[in-house]
């Protein structure tokens, strides 16, 4: 048995593997995009994709690597929102073992 996962509005289930299978594909589209900008410019970046709890393989990728500064997005979840969600940003501060910049989003980005 394939384990499946819905959500609302979807006709029918698709099979958890379908789901991981576009994800990664999306993930290996748009990641070079990102480190294909002029901020990053003279930068050692790697493209890498991991599956787990966000925060734990971030902690867990960072000291394997030995990287020496995480670079994190905070979604500025407040109230029930980040209760519900937790805050994969705080986790990372709070475990990892180098520093960890935690940046604001664009405004645009924080309505959603």
């Amino acid at each position: 048995m394939v384990p499946t996962v819905g959500y609302s509005g979807m006709t029918e289930p698709l099979p958890i593997a379908d789901i991981t299978e576009q994800l990664e594909d999306s993930a290996e589209r748009e990641l070079p995009k990102l480190v294909e900008c002029d901020e990053c410019a003279g930068l050692e970046v790697e493209e890498l994709i991991v599956h787990g709890e966000a925060a734990s393989e971030i902690v867990r990728v960072a000291k394997e690597r030995e990287v020496d500064l995480v670079v994190i997005s905070s979604h500025g979840r407040t109230g029930l929102g980040r209760i519900l969600f937790g805050s994969t940003a705080e986790a990372v501060v709070r475990h990892a073992s180098c520093p960890v910049l935690v940046v604001k989003p664009p405004q645009e980005e924080e309505a959603t």
